[in-house]
């Protein structure tokens, strides 16, 4: 049976109007999520086109917080025609074996002035890797923005190993940073 559908049920039986709780939603649309790294010392930049989270949050009630995110590794771009058709192969995300990297929380605790750290486990090609995610949330009318910057090494994660494992080529450190639009947060 559908939320809709209980909530009917539920005010012809008692009489009574049950409010829906706020469905809290990623609006991908206006969101992003960027990587950025050195290439023989030259930095380059791309992002993901796919990626979705389901999350609840409550800045009162940390402890019940928590979040999964997932990733369209095969989404990936740098932007340039030729790299963006190495992404998706083996030796990087393997998007074939491995179509989704994933991150799933365990605890979020306030650092205040909207600051926070999220723990949790961080899946990519296979490789599980425990991480602490910064977090900074702001309000805008009914939009909260979830931003944050969290440096990886690549090769924990087997992106651009065999060949590109050489970390004079292609740099182990990896800023991944992202900006989320999300509805139906409560008041923080």
């Amino acid at each position: 049976m559908r939320i809709s559908q209980l909530l009917a049920t539920l005010t012809l039986l008692t009489g009574t109007v049950v409010p829906a709780a706020a469905q809290q939603k990623l609006i991908a649309t206006q969101s992003e999520l960027t990587f950025a790294a050195k290439q023989m010392g030259v930095p380059i930049n791309g992002h993901f086109k796919k990626f979705d989270a389901q999350l609840s949050f409550d800045a009162a009630k940390l402890s019940n917080s928590k979040v999964t995110f997932s990733v369209d590794m095969g989404s990936g771009t740098l932007g340039a025609p030729e790299m963006d058709s190495e992404l998706p192969k083996a030796p990087w995300f393997n998007a074939a074996k491995f179509p989704q990297a994933t991150f799933a929380s365990s605890t979020f605790k306030a650092l205040g002035a909207g600051k926070y750290e999220v723990a949790g486990q961080l899946t990519i090609k296979g490789q599980v890797r425990d991480v602490l995610v910064p977090l900074t949330l702001s309000q805008t009318g009914v939009i909260t923005l979830a931003s944050g910057v969290l440096p990886i090494k690549r090769l924990a994660f087997k992106v651009g190993d065999g060949d590109w494992a050489d970390t004079s080529m292609v740099a182990d450190d990896v800023l991944v940073k992202f900006k989320f639009s999300l509805s139906g947060i409560g008041k923080l």
